[in-house]
C-alpha cells in the first residue's frame, strides 16, 4: 500500500512525449481526456504527460528499469533525448544507473541490476 499510485511527468511538446516514450520504452498511450495522455508501461504502473508543469532538471528523479543501460542511451540518442550520465555503477549489490534528458528537457534515470 504507500508505493507510487500515478506519475506525471511534465511537457512542453505532448505529441513528442507520447512518441518518445512510446518508441523508446514500449509504453502504451491512452488520450481519453483533452490535454492529457496517459501512459502504462509493461509492469502495469502508469501515469500520464502534463502541460500543467514545466519539465525539470531539478527535484524527483524517475528511474526506468531497462535491460541494457548503455543500449537503451544510445536508442534515446537517436530518438532526441540527450545522454548526461553513462552507465555507472551503483555497487556490486545495487547495478547500474544512468542519466538522460528527454526532448522537453526532464532529467530521467535508467536502472539495471547489470
Amino acid at each position: 500500500m504507500h508505493g507510487f499510485g500515478h506519475t506525471e511527468i511534465p511537457t512542453t511538446d505532448m505529441q513528442k512525449s507520447k512518441e518518445f516514450y512510446s518508441k523508446i520504452f514500449g509504453w502504451k498511450m491512452t488520450e481519453d481526456m483533452p490535454g492529457y495522455v496517459m501512459f502504462s508501461t509493461g509492469d502495469n504502473q502508469g501515469g500520464g504527460f502534463t502541460q500543467e508543469s514545466k519539465p525539470s532538471q531539478d527535484g524527483v528523479v524517475l528511474y526506468i528499469e531497462v535491460e541494457d543501460i548503455a543500449k537503451k542511451l544510445a536508442e534515446i540518442e537517436a530518438s532526441g533525448g540527450k545522454k548526461i550520465k553513462e552507465k555507472t555503477q551503483i555497487s556490486p549489490e545495487f547495478g547500474f544507473y544512468g542519466l538522460f534528458t528527454d526532448p522537453c528537457g526532464n532529467i530521467v534515470g535508467l536502472w539495471s541490476k547489470k
